[in-house]
């Protein structure tokens, strides 16, 4: 199992770059800052924006002090509107950013902390859980085709930061599962 535990590093290692970038928040209560490690965030004032790295803008967000801007929010009808392009595409569709899954990933906890506290119905909860299954697995499907044959630059870029690990797994182990059988 040495090939799960690799990638599932690879893939811890890709999440943590993307809990590092910078995500546009709204200040929906105010708030005088705090310091962490000599560095002074705030004070945030209601209706302002502020970016901030994900990681950081977290935990204002899980007190309400901050929001998700309108613009970065990936909820079920987003995840939708790519699960369908990802459908209707034989071919893998462009991702929005190289961490595009992970944003999916990250973003699911902002729909389970709506629904559970009943802004949204738990419905959306099962439909954004539904489709990013879709997503994944139609782009797996995907991956393993391409897996046969080393891409082009074209068709590479349109892979996300962990498919390009996982891609590269892929077609190593097909290419000498191959080679066994065919030598």
């Amino acid at each position: 199992m040495k090939l799960q535990s690799n990638i599932k590093v690879e893939l811890t290692r890709i999440n943590f770059i993307y809990k590092n970038q910078p995500v546009l928040t709204e200040c929906i209560a105010p708030y005088k800052g705090f310091t962490l490690f000599n560095k002074q965030f705030g004070p945030f004032k209601k209706g302002k924006t502020y970016k901030l790295k994900f990681w950081l803008a977290l935990p204002l967000i899980a007190h309400n002090i901050l929001k998700i801007a309108p613009g970065e929010k990936c909820d079920n009808v987003d995840v939708q509107r790519f699960a369908i392009r990802e459908r209707d595409d034989p071919q893998l569709a462009q991702l929005e950013n190289n961490l595009f899954l992970n944003k999916i990933k990250e973003f699911r906890n902002f729909m389970i902390k709506i629904t559970e506290e009943g802004i949204k119905p738990k419905q959306l909860m099962d439909l954004y859980n539904s489709y990013t299954a879709n997503i994944i697995d139609t782009r797996l499907l995907k991956l393993l085709r391409l897996s046969q044959t080393e891409l082009t630059e074209i068709t590479m870029s349109r892979l996300s930061t962990s498919e390009k690990v996982l891609y590269k797994e892929l077609f190593e182990i097909v290419g000498s599962f191959r080679d066994f059988f065919l030598d």
